[in-house]
Parts: C-alpha cells; structure tokens; sequence
C-alpha cells in the first residue's frame, strides 16, 4: 500500500453527529470563554435550542456546557497542576455531580527495540482501519503486537491523516482492516470496557527518549496532569522541557497514550498535533467520565 494513496472509501460520519455539534461548541467556547457564554449564546451558535443542546452535550459529554466549559478553562488546568488537585475534585467544586466509579483506562505496553525502529517500520506489518470515535473519524493501527497508532481527523481529513501516520514508519507495509482494528477501537472509547481483566496492548514505535517520555505519559492517571518540565524531570532530563515537547508532539497513539493531560507551566493547554478543540473536548469528556 503506498503510504500517501489510503482514503477511506466512505464518509462514516452519520450527517448531525453529537462530535460535529460538540466540536463548534467548543470552538465558541475556546474564543469567547472570558466571557463565559451562555446556554442561549451557544445553542444560537449551533442552531440548537437551548433545551436540545443541553441534553444533545450531556448525552455527549456527561457535563453540561456550563460544567463543560468550567472544565477547560485555564483557572481550572492550574490548579490541577498548582495544587495536584485531582479533576474530580475539582469537577465538584464547580457543581457536577458527586463521587462515582472512576474507571481509569488499563494499559500494557512494550517498546520496539531501537534498532526495530532505525529501520523505519521495514518488515512490519500495519493493519489499519477508520472508526467512529466521541472525537471525530479515528484512524487505528495495529500490528500483532498490539496497538501501533491512533489519530483523529474531521471528516474529509483521512488522507491526510493516513500521511501524518504512515510517514512515521514509510517502509511498513500498509493493510487496510477495519475487522482487525475494530476490537480496539470498541475498546478505546467505551469505559465500561477499562478495566484490567481486559488489557489494551500497546506497542511503542520510537527513539529511546521518546518511549521514554511517552511512558510517562501513561502514568498520568486520568484525573491529573503534568507540566512539560515535571515529564522531563521523571526521566531524568530537567533541562530537556522542549525535547519532551517535541517527543509529546509525536507521540502516535492518541487519547491512549495521554498526551492531551500535558500541559504547558502555567497551566496552558499549548500546541496538541490533533487540534486544540479536540484536545479541550477530550479533557471535558474525560472529566465527565470522571463525575459519572
């Protein structure tokens, strides 16, 4: 399979999906969120009545858009970060309801081995596949290790998505298998399904520092974040914040691997390779997964 050829064949998108609604939601909220707009200002934004936006963003995120929008605010991300208050906390501090079951995400992982990676993906095998995620059209990639890679992209953006993936490994050869990746996409983005008698296996496809740094990642429970400069702390390189920037910047498996809980000193949500909006509804989400 050439690796810039792949496009899905058909949009999957159902016309009117929760995530579209969702994302230009966001959207206003990310440009106008010092002046806290209201329900009515957001509906009028997206042609909703107040009513069906509050149900259609509940349905979607668990929090309404006035919790929602408390969520992602930047008062909010310092004092994760200020105080290591945990997000649940938090989330009752500004109203959404109380303590639930928190289901953390149960990951297994392993490294490829730096020589596997010098060579650029050759002799492996990618299955790949587009499914329907809370966050858009997601594209995954699994090996027989285990997962490999997961993007986002907006309907209309699989080939370029296909690029930005597939160029990470250009002499892999590509597979299109949607029956190989459904498993884990089903298993990804349901959170009844995180649990450890049911592990998701991850495979690490990168230089040493990056593994590195995207094994810290993964140990950034979901309730919590870290500043760049506290990763670069863990593994043993305080003066390397921007490599570790960079490093968080390519990390391959999305949402999995959590790069979206970095942020930057002061609690800025700063640069996310999918997309700030995307980035904002994915740590909304999660802290409604967290209050329910």
């Amino acid at each position: 399979m050439n690796a810039h050829s792949a496009v899905l064949q058909k949009d999957i998108t159902p016309e009117g999906s929760d995530y579209d609604t969702v994302r230009r939601v966001i959207e206003k909220i990310s440009l106008d969120f010092r002046d806290q707009p209201s329900l009515h200002e957001l509906a009028a934004e997206v042609g909703e009545t107040p009513m069906g936006l509050q149900k259609l963003f509940t349905r979607w995120a668990g929090l309404s858009p006035k919790a929602f929008l408390q969520a992602v605010t930047l008062n909010h991300a310092r004092r994760l970060l200020d105080e290591g208050l945990p997000l649940l906390e938090a989330s009752m501090e500004v109203g959404m309801s109380g303590p639930g079951r928190l289901h953390d995400l149960f990951v297994t992982h392993e490294a490829m081995s730096p020589g596997d990676y010098k060579t650029r993906g050759a002799g492996l095998t990618i299955r790949y596949g587009w499914h329907l995620s809370p966050f858009g059209v997601a594209l995954v990639m699994v090996t027989d290790r285990g997962l490999a890679g997961l993007s986002f992209n907006d309907a209309g953006g699989e080939r370029e998505a296909f690029a930005d993936m597939s160029s990470r490994w250009p002499n892999a050869a590509y597979v299109e298998d949607m029956s190989a990746t459904a498993p884990y996409a089903a298993r990804i983005f349901d959170p009844a399904r995180w649990r450890e008698e049911e592990p998701l296996r991850v495979v690490l496809i990168g230089t040493d520092f990056q593994v590195r740094v995207w094994q810290a990642l993964l140990k950034i429970p979901m309730h919590k974040a870290k500043t760049y400069s506290a990763i670069a702390g863990e593994i043993g390189a305080p003066k390397a914040s921007r490599a570790v920037g960079a490093a968080i910047g390519a990390n391959p498996v999305s949402f999995v691997v959590p790069c979206h809980r970095a942020l930057g000193k002061s609690g800025a949500l700063t640069g996310y390779h999918w997309g700030l909006t995307r980035k904002r509804a994915i740590l909304g989400w999660e802290a409604g997964q967290v209050s329910t």
